[in-house]
């Protein structure tokens, strides 16, 4: 399940094996990409001209072009709504501070060591929490000043990983 927010509308959405399921409605269109990052959807007997402007993976942004209208999505995974519902969400903050483990679980690696410069997006360890591995990555830049676990070790919620 994703959430996607337009404007101020924000929408729930999952994919199924027949189709996209929007507010636990089944969207009943015909979607054909045409070429790269162009498509033609027919919805509710409508033409829509669609072109995937930009998709900036990091900020988990989608700017569309509808019809010569521009909308920019927002997405969350459902790993981004769990973590906002712990109480966990990334600060929009260039400077990185700390990391703290965003659940329990075990460190399986480590990505960086004392002394490394790291910018926003860069992978900084691995969580292996509820047999699933978490790639924690860095929310803004900083200089790794201490590296408070090692591969092996259980941490907690909350616990601090990484100071900056």
């Amino acid at each position: 399940m994703h959430q996607a927010s337009v404007n101020s509308h924000t929408y729930e959405v999952t994919e199924k094996d027949n189709g996209l399921i929007v507010n636990e409605t089944l969207i009943d269109w015909d979607f054909v990409k045409i070429s790269d990052g162009h498509y033609h959807i027919l919805y509710k007997n409508k033409s829509y001209r669609a072109e995937l402007v930009k998709w900036d993976a990091q900020a988990k942004t989608v700017v569309l072009k509808v019809n010569q209208q521009i909308f920019t999505v927002n997405v969350k995974t459902k790993m981004d709504l769990l973590l906002e519902k712990m109480g966990i969400s990334n600060t929009n903050s260039n400077k990185l501070n700390f990391v703290k483990a965003p659940m329990p679980g075990l460190i399986i690696d480590l990505k960086v060591k004392v002394g490394d410069t790291v910018t926003t997006g860069d992978v900084l360890l691995i969580l292996e929490a509820m047999k699933m591995e978490n790639i924690l990555k860095a929310t803004g830049d900083g200089v790794v000043k201490e590296v408070k676990v090692k591969k092996g070790d259980s941490v907690e919620k909350g616990h601090v990983l990484i100071e900056f």
